[in-house]
């Protein structure tokens, strides 16, 4: 049955990822996994995390199914973290949220949505986007198109070839797709005035914004990160929100998410819930519930809440405090290229800038491990690496 079928190529990050992990040099670096990582290079299991499971290990009496939405407790912690608390929004009910499998598990219920409901809808996204959003919405039939982003002479943002391109060529339903910060894959960010204009834009298009929430917390802080989100959010009738809890509670593998949607009103806001609903069922049923459960003890506990926003606090500041190493450490070896933008950049990544040829090298010759477009993951790097990083990155470029 299987001799017709061609084997397709895998996600060539995870097969970077292997190829680290195979590589015996000792100097050997990885800048490509999409996971905060302590100065040691390990990914830590957050002190509240843990707190919260010897809670779950000790009270936690039963392993029951959740039920399609997950656990009901769950969505005003969800709607709280994105819109802060007592938002109009939530206290009229026109938001519904669910918990879903990570944020990747929120996206293929958003594609599966505006597939099933949205027959003509076409989805905007960044040019370039996290690589998973195209093969998610494609894999369902959503047609996919790209608006202009990153500009790659200026390592900024092309925002005025943005708003042409979505001005010229969207029609109405289409669905824009927003990072709602510490933009994946180039760290470059919209700004407080760019959100505005675009919610214009959504209005005057009638398009249906969905916005990636996956870094709450790891740009510039819990708040301050989601402060045009939620401007676009009270001033638009309609929104979808995927949301990922992986990063900032440091709980990758246990796949926590969320996905909300926003309506003009409460009934309108259930309906296309309820179709969010049917889209679960048919794809996992029901979501797993540790990570969900961990989430809401920390968050049900002031205490524990308020040592967690440190925790975020202290993985942000490594961040963005590494970001001013590498610049410095980088003109100190002696490169001919001004990589200060790296700093003004937010979130894990990173636009290097480096060519393809030049991440090859780097590969090849000194074991530094990045993706074939120069993104590099600003966590990876360490204080223990960075000198030979640099020195490396300086004999490359020259």
């Amino acid at each position: 049955m299987f001799k017709h079928l061609n084997a397709v190529a895998g996600d060539p990050l995870i097969a970077l990822i292997m190829a680290y992990k195979q590589d015996p040099n000792p100097k050997k670096i990885d800048l490509g996994v999409g996971v905060y990582k302590d100065d040691n290079g390990h990914t830590p299991v957050l002190n509240t995390v843990k707190k919260a499971e010897a809670i779950l290990l000790e009270q936690q009496g039963s392993k029951s199914y959740l039920g399609i939405y997950g656990a009901a407790e769950f969505e005003g912690v969800i709607q709280n973290l994105l819109l802060g608390e007592n938002n109009d929004i939530t206290t009229s009910g026109r938001i519904r949220s669910t918990q879903t499998p990570g944020g990747t598990g929120a996206l293929r219920i958003a594609a599966d949505f505006i597939h099933a409901s949205f027959a003509d809808a076409r989805l905007w996204v960044s040019d370039p986007t996290w690589g998973n959003h195209t093969s998610i919405f494609e894999y369902v039939g959503v047609e996919v198109k790209e608006y202009p982003y990153y500009d790659r002479a200026t390592s900024g943002l092309r925002f005025d070839d943005m708003m042409a391109t979505l001005k010229a060529e969207t029609k109405p339903g289409d669905v824009l797709l927003l990072h709602a910060c510490c933009h994946n894959p180039t760290g470059v960010d919209l700004e407080f005035d760019h959100w505005k204009e675009l919610t214009e834009l959504v209005n005057e298009r009638g398009l249906l914004p969905l916005v990636d929430a996956a870094y709450q917390g790891f740009g510039d802080g819990l708040n301050k990160d989601l402060e045009g989100f939620r401007y676009m959010a009270d001033n638009v009738s309609d929104m979808l929100i995927a949301n990922s809890f992986s990063k900032n509670f440091g709980i990758y593998r246990d796949r926590c998410g969320g996905l909300s949607v926003i309506g003009e009103t409460a009934e309108d806001a259930n309906t296309a819930f309820s179709i969010i609903g049917q889209a679960i069922r048919a794809n996992y049923s029901m979501p797993p519930a540790h990570g969900a459960e961990v989430v809401y003890t920390i968050m049900s506990d002031p205490a524990l809440a308020a040592e967690w926003e440190l925790e975020v606090a202290a993985m942000r500041d490594r961040i963005n405090n590494l970001r001013e190493k590498l610049v410095t450490k980088l003109a100190a070896s002696g490169v001919s290229r001004d990589f200060g933008f790296i700093k003004k950049q937010r979130g894990m990544f990173s636009y290097s800038g480096l060519t393809p040829e030049q991440v090859h090298t780097l590969r090849y010759e000194y074991a530094i491990y990045m993706a074939d477009t120069g993104r590099i993951s600003i966590a990876g790097v360490s204080d223990t690496n960075i000198d030979y990083l640099c020195e490396s990155i300086a004999k490359v470029v020259g």
